[in-house]
This record gives C-alpha cells, structure tokens and sequence, in this order.
C-alpha cells in the first residue's frame, strides 16, 4: 500500500516535478536582490526586484493570504548563490495548485474523499497483538473522534478485502471540503497522499488531530517493524524527506483555509 501512496504523490509534482531534475542539471544562479510581497487583485504576489515571479508553467503567482505569500517570498529571500527548488517545498506545493487552476477543484475534493472510503484507518492487521492494540487504540481513536463530531460511522476490516463505507458518511465528508479552494485542497491532496489518509487529512483540517499526532498515526505499521528490525538509513531518509513536503502542506493548509 505505501509504494502505491508514493506513487500517487508523484501526481503531486505536475506543478513542479521539473524541479526534481536538479540533480541532473546545474542549479540556476540567484538572479535577483530582494524577495518581497506586493498586494495586487486577487491577493498578494511574489515579486523579486520589483517585477511578479509565475510558476514554470507560466501561471501567475498570486495567492489570498498576505502571510502565506510573507512565507514563500522568505523561501525565495532564502536562496544563496543558487536557487534550488528543493529547499522551497511551500513555493512548490503552491505551483503545483496554481498550474492546476481553480478547475482542478472538483477532482482534489472527489480524491481526498475516495481515499476516505479506502483509508489507511481502515484496514487493520489480525497479527501480531501488538499491532492490532496499536491501531486500535490510534486509528480507533482518530475514527472515533470523527465519527461523534460530525455523527458518521465507518467500517473497519481486517485484512486487505474492500468494504464500501456508508455512503452518507462520504457524502458528510465531502461536505467538509466542500468550500475550499484549489489551494487549500492541492494541501489537503498532499496530506492525503503522504500519509495515505484523508481521514488524517480532514481531521487535521478540522482541528480534530494536531499534525504531529496525524502524521505519528500514519506511521504506526511502519514504527512496529522498526521496533522489532530496527532502522534502515534509507527509509529514514525517505521519511524525512516526506516529513518536510507534509509540514509545507500543513502550512500551506493553514493560512489559506
């Protein structure tokens, strides 16, 4: 399942996936003094020395929130001598969600709430009794507080057969993210896939778990091998690195829903 959710977050880099190849091409010199915000219709834009930057797919940088567009002119401001796109996780996040356009809107909402009706939370172990305490006791309660506070119920399974969920329930969750931009939900999508919930996603969004304890929650099949093999340098790696594009999501998430 978790090759899969990395292969859905590479869907993820169509904004700005051209960025990654920077291990195979010289970064680009900084080119520019000053990184700073400028109010213009439709929100706030990035400008560097005076003029508006745009995604590489040509879109615009404007985004609503002054803070939010405060933070991404600070990962620009950042730069030395290069630019490299990989120390700018919010600046790729936004492009990503800008070069999607507010078309994009209604497939980010019908993919985060299709995640919820095949969620990770969902999908529980028969073995080793360690494990199933553990999911119980995190994923049961994650789905718990869900279910009281916007009164939905789920079906959990053990093993890896697909139940259908009430489809009252997806309609409720849907009803959640119903108002939000392409923005905020390019951040709910990033969530959704590094964490392979948009239960944790929406619980999130909606206050219901902190990140840290969401992101705590996605990890607990891959923390009990840990405990019982101990760590792979590589796989903390790669968790790290994905540890910083879920904190870029959660922020971005933040100051624009």
């Amino acid at each position: 399942m978790r090759d899969f959710l990395e292969d859905a977050h590479k869907h993820m880099d169509d904004g700005y996936g051209r960025a990654q190849k920077h291990v195979r091409q010289e970064l680009p010199k900084r080119f520019y003094e000053d990184a700073a915000v400028a109010e213009v219709a439709g929100g706030y834009a990035i400008e560097l020395d005076g003029r508006g930057i745009k995604t590489p797919g040509r879109a615009a940088v404007v985004v609503p929130s002054r803070e939010l567009a405060d933070r991404l002119a600070a990962e620009w401001q950042a730069q030395g001598e290069r630019i490299d796109p990989i120390s700018m996780p919010l600046t790729r996040l936004v492009n990503a969600a800008l070069e999607g356009g507010a078309e994009s809107a209604a497939a980010l909402r019908d993919e985060v709430v299709n995640y919820a009706g095949n969620d990770l939370l969902l999908f529980r172990a028969d073995t080793p009794q360690e494990l199933v305490d553990e999911q119980e006791r995190v994923w049961g309660g994650v789905l718990d507080r869900i279910s009281s506070t916007f009164s939905v119920s789920f079906n959990p399974v053990v093993g890896i057969i697909h139940e259908d969920q009430p489809p009252e329930t997806l309609e409720k969750l849907g009803r959640l993210i119903a108002n939000l931009d392409h923005i905020s939900l390019t951040a709910l999508m990033s969530i959704t896939n590094l964490t392979g919930s948009g239960l944790l996603a929406i619980a999130i969004l909606t206050g219901l778990e902190t990140p840290e304890n969401a992101w705590f929650a996605a990890h607990v099949d891959e923390d009990h091998n840990l405990r019982l093999w101990g760590e792979d340098e590589e796989a903390m790696k790669r968790r790290a690195k994905r540890k910083v594009e879920f904190d870029a999501a959660v922020t971005v998430l933040g100051l624009s829903a």
